[in-house]
């Protein structure tokens, strides 16, 4: 049978790769296949299709029989739907400083979920207990957003990664003063992948609430999900979801991605090889004498530090961004697609940037 025939052509060469985002990958192959799977026919749309209850069982397998999974369209919309279903409009949320929904979402959290974000200094990325307590108080005081949820990233925006005990400690604190715990996983896969666990010693069996559950960054071509673990303690999602733009009329689409992604092990296997990526780029650029790298390596991220000439000259041959321009620091991330020759050439081309 002859291809479908289209009249779109080709903008980009295929070839090329960056460092600059795990978003800048396509989608993988098998995701597409289920997609191409998924489009005969009419399937009732607003998630009231085939695709979308399969979701759910394959959901319950990775975090509990009582998960239910609330797809959306993006990683911001999963937060500002998470957060709002788990705050009072008096309410905030305590989050490390560098968090995704501090530094990268455009104010969302604050201007479209109404919510207060109480951030705290972390030396790595981290919460801790112990930093957790920095902003942890006022509760009966009415000039103060109540502390009401604690939000932590995995991995976090600076690629490290929490431990299923850190994890606990964290969910235990916070539920001894009465607030929930989010986890920020738009690369939850990452982080399951470094410490070789299942995504719910990540999640359900260690006490968090609920979670953004990403896709995009893992090898879909859209869509996220808010993964409510406890649904008796956190209700009305399908309301907040619609309420924030993020209900999908042909939600078939995206859950029919994520069932992909998760119904084996294409997740892992993703994640796995962007962290391996990542660990050759590491090895690479730890012998290029002036560059230090800043945080541990724990996914597949890589934090540098560097003259700045250097980068601006890099950048012209791989795009990657700065994390703290004035500092020197950039950011370079490794995706599912990454290769060994594109780490191998880039740890070439900085060789060559830093001997000029």
């Amino acid at each position: 049978m002859n291809p479908p025939r289209t009249d779109a052509r080709r903008h980009h060469d295929p070839e090329v790769r960056g460092f600059a985002s795990d978003n800048y990958a396509g989608a993988h192959p098998e995701v597409l296949a289920a997609l191409a799977l998924a489009n005969g026919g009419h399937q009732v749309a607003y998630g009231e299709d085939a695709y979308t209850e399969n979701l759910q069982q394959v959901i319950r397998s990775h975090f509990g029989p009582t998960a239910e999974a609330f797809p959306v369209f993006n990683g911001t919309g999963a937060n500002v739907v998470a957060l709002q279903a788990v705050t009072d409009r008096w309410g905030a949320v305590i989050c490390a400083e560098s968090a995704h929904i501090n530094v990268d979402e455009g104010g969302a959290p604050e201007r479209v979920g109404g919510i207060k974000l109480l951030t705290v200094p972390t030396p790595d990325g981290k919460l801790t207990p112990e930093l957790i307590d920095r902003e942890a108080y006022g509760w009966d005081d009415e000039h103060r957003a109540m502390p009401q949820v604690v939000s932590m990233a995995q991995s976090t925006e600076l690629g490290t990664v929490y431990t299923p005990d850190e994890i606990r400690a964290i969910c235990e604190h916070a539920h001894a003063h009465g607030m929930k715990v989010h986890v920020d996983g738009s690369r939850l896969a990452n982080a399951a992948a470094t410490l070789d666990v299942p995504l719910r010693t990540l999640t359900n069996a260690v006490g968090v609430d609920l979670l953004s559950l990403g896709g995009t960054k893992n090898g879909a071509l859209f869509g996220e999900a808010v993964v409510v673990l406890d649904p008796d303690g956190i209700q009305h999602m399908k309301h907040l979801r619609k309420l924030s733009m993020q209900l999908a009329s042909k939600m078939r689409f995206v859950s029919v991605q994520l069932e992909a992604l998760l119904a084996r092990d294409l997740w892992l296997r993703n994640a796995r090889h962007a962290n391996e990526m990542a660990q050759r780029l590491a090895e690479g650029v730890r012998a290029v004498h002036g560059v230090e790298i800043l945080y541990p390596v724990q996914s597949n991220a890589v934090f540098a530090r560097l003259p700045h000439d250097v980068s601006e000259r890099l950048q012209k041959r791989f795009r990657f961004y700065f994390w703290d321009e004035a500092a020197g620091d950039v950011r370079w991330m490794c995706a599912y697609d990454t290769t060994e020759d594109d780490v191998d050439r880039f740890v070439a081309a900085l060789k060559e940037e830093m001997a000029r």
